[in-house]
This record gives C-alpha cells, structure tokens and sequence, in this order.
C-alpha cells in the first residue's frame, strides 16, 4: 500500500456540516423561545462564525474565545439581550446530538479497513466526540484528535506533531490527510510534508495557489487515490 495511514477532516468532509450547524441553531432558538425564523439570523450568524475559524486558523483567537464571541456579535447585530456563553454551551451540546454523514462516508470507511484511520478536526473535543461516538463510524477510527485536545489547529504543524506522536507514525511518506478545506487540512498537509486530498464535492475552483497532491469530488474517489 502507498499509505498506511489516513487522515480524515470531519465537517464538510465526512459529515455534513452545514445541515448540522441549522438543525442545532433551530433547536438552541426554540428552547430559548426565539420566533426569529432561521432563515432571517442563519446568514448573519454564517459570516460571523466564518470570520472568527479564519481567525482561528491564524492564531488570532481561541476555540474558547470563538465559542461566545460568535453568539455575542450575533446578537448584537439582531438586537436580543441574551447571554452569549450560556446559548453557546446549549448549542453545543445540540450540536453533537446531529449526526448527518456526507454521502458515501460509510461505505468509503468500510472499504478502507486495511488503513489506520484517524481523525483530524479543528473543534470541540466533546461535541466532536459525541457526534461520531453517535455515528455509524463511531468503530471506524483508531484515534480521534480535537484542536481542543492538541492545544492548537490546522494548519499549525503542532496538531500533526500530536497525531504522529499518539500513533508513533516515523514516515511521513506513508500518511495521507483528506479534507475540505485548502487553508487548514490541505495547507497544514503541506507544511508539514505529508501528502493531501481535497475533497472539493462542489467544484470551487481553488484561487489560492494551494496545491494538493489529489483532488476529489465525491468520497468513494479517494479509493483512486490509494
């Protein structure tokens, strides 16, 4: 086998994250008795939430800071005096009861039983562990890494530190990262000097001159790859 270990991003790569994040912002507003429909806060909270990641990719914030910074700038550009902390804690916990795979993921991780299958996600350990621990993958995966857990987030080079040292990986040759996103799971590849695969299910075309050794539109692809 070329590889011998695969490294997998979760949000937008094997679970669809853009159906989870509405079901648990729909649920945290019901419980907090909001009438505001979804459709009208969902745009807003989307650009908020993309700004602060993006900061959180490049050190200049927290996952602790994200985590009520985003609710606090919401509601304020929505005018409702709500408690930033305390809905954000609700809405995670919302958040990892969703469980919606992308299509394909099952039968992509069946298939790669002779692999070390590891995951790699700039999230909250508990919320990430409790949607997978809830999924049909939750026996797929050798070992789960947080940003959370490794105290830092792709692209940073210290989160592929912490994963090859749980695994005692030694070769890098062998290790393949497959995610979403061109800035963290492709661009922390890269650094770090391991082989990449974006998975791009919506054709974007990539403007940022990051090059990954594969690309893929549909999950079941990645078996081209190896």
């Amino acid at each position: 086998m070329k590889y011998e270990v695969i490294l997998f991003d979760v949000d937008d790569t094997l679970f669809d994250f853009g159906m989870t994040e509405r079901e648990a912002l729909q649920k945290t507003f019901q419980a907090y008795n909001l009438t505001h429909s979804l459709d009208e806060y969902l745009p807003t909270y989307k650009e908020i939430s993309s700004v602060l990641w993006r900061e959180l990719e490049q050190g200049h914030t927290t996952l602790a800071e994200l985590g009520g910074e985003r609710f606090k700038r919401l509601f304020a550009a929505i005018g409702l005096p709500i408690d930033a902390s305390a809905f954000n804690q609700d809405y995670l916990v919302n958040l990892g009861k969703e469980v919606h795979l992308t299509n394909g993921a099952i039968e992509l991780c069946s298939q790669l039983s002779d692999y070390r299958l590891v995951i790699i996600t700039n999230g909250f350990d508990a919320v990430q562990k409790a949607r997978i621990g809830g999924s049909p993958l939750c026996n797929a995966f050798e070992c789960l890494v947080t940003s959370e857990a490794a105290g830092c987030q792709k692209p940073d080079k210290g989160i592929f530190d912490y994963v090859f040292k749980q695994l005692q990986i030694t070769d890098k040759s062998k290790v393949l990262i497959v995610g979403d996103s061109l800035t963290s799971d492709i661009q922390g590849g890269i650094n770090y000097g391991i082989d990449t695969c974006w998975f791009n299910p919506h054709r974007k075309e990539n403007k940022l001159g990051i090059k990954p050794t594969y690309e893929i539109h549909e999950l079941m692809e990645l078996l081209t790859c190896l």
